[in-house]
């Protein structure tokens, strides 16, 4: 997961918080911690890096079937004629 979107999330619910509550402050913020590590756990979500280099073998195989799809054309219609 994203830490400085992780890190920002726990510390815009931290400053919710009133001023007195100092001494739970850093017990839920653990507490949140762990239950936002276990929920996006379960959502199975993938780097920004994993993202890019997936995109770019996309990208690859589109170009690939486009010329592949150009080559098909062009024999067929040689045997067409």
């Amino acid at each position: 997961m994203n830490k400085p979107l992780f890190d920002s999330v726990l510390k815009h619910f931290s400053s919710t918080l009133p001023p007195g509550a100092n001494l739970l402050k850093e017990d839920l913020e653990n507490n949140l911690r762990t239950a936002l590590h276990s929920v996006f756990d379960k959502l199975d979500l993938v780097t920004r890096d994993e993202f890019e280099i997936q995109t770019q073998v996309l990208s690859r195989s589109r170009a690939k079937l486009e010329q592949l799809e150009k080559t098909v054309a062009t024999l067929e219609s040689k045997l067409n004629q």
